[in-house]
């Protein structure tokens, strides 16, 4: 009896560094929590990948959504509290950055949608140019809350005002969900789809 008591009391122990292994999942190196809350509301884990630019990584992507979303359209059409949170991988500029951004959401939107949301962009661009530059292991969160509008946070800090334009945080979210994706393959990780492991040297 006590031997059994013993070789059950070894099987919880070695089960304890499972359990906390499964509550992140791990990307390039960079951890993300499988949920958080957010404005009081449960998000879970879309999916998560890798930003490549040639052969280099320029950042990991994690998105969050109330429940799991297969398609750009499903993302874009769920309901409640939403959050993409980047980790940077190499340095880059500000400035550079909220350029990308913007041409991202001009590839991916219909020049009536991207005329509703060019004061969101000014300001994003505004909150970039402060930060001047972020560095690799820097993070910043694109989050949505309903009535609240889209909050930028650099390394958990909110830096301005959250932006009201309902229709700005789609816009930002076709930069990789939309027909002309910043990356293909970080497109299907954050929709949770399987994808061979990419040779960057192949791409």
């Amino acid at each position: 009896m006590r031997r059994l008591s013993v070789l059950a009391l070894l099987a919880g122990s070695l089960a304890l560094p499972l359990t906390a292994r499964a509550q992140t999942t791990e990307v390039a190196g960079v951890k993300y929590d499988n949920s958080l809350q957010l404005a009081n509301a449960k998000l879970q884990l879309n999916g998560a990948g890798v930003r490549y630019k040639a052969v280099f990584k320029v950042y990991t992507a994690g998105l969050y959504l109330g429940t799991k979303a297969a398609t750009p359209e499903a993302v874009l059409a769920t309901n409640g509290p939403r959050r993409l949170h980047i980790v940077m991988l190499r340095d880059i500029d500000g400035n550079e950055l909220g350029k990308l951004f913007t041409k991202g959401m001009e590839q991916n939107t219909s020049h009536e949608e991207f005329a509703k949301v060019i004061p969101g962009i000014i300001k994003m661009g505004e909150i970039f140019a402060q930060r001047k530059r972020l560095s690799s292991g820097d993070s910043f969160s694109i989050d949505f809350v309903p009535g609240t509008g889209v909050t930028l946070l650099v390394n958990g800090k909110t830096l301005a005002e959250p932006i009201k334009e309902p229709e700005f945080f789609n816009a930002l979210m076709r930069i990789w969900l939309g027909k002309s994706p910043a990356d293909s393959q970080l497109k299907d990780a954050l929709l949770g789809r399987s994808a061979a492991a990419r040779d960057p040297f192949n791409s």
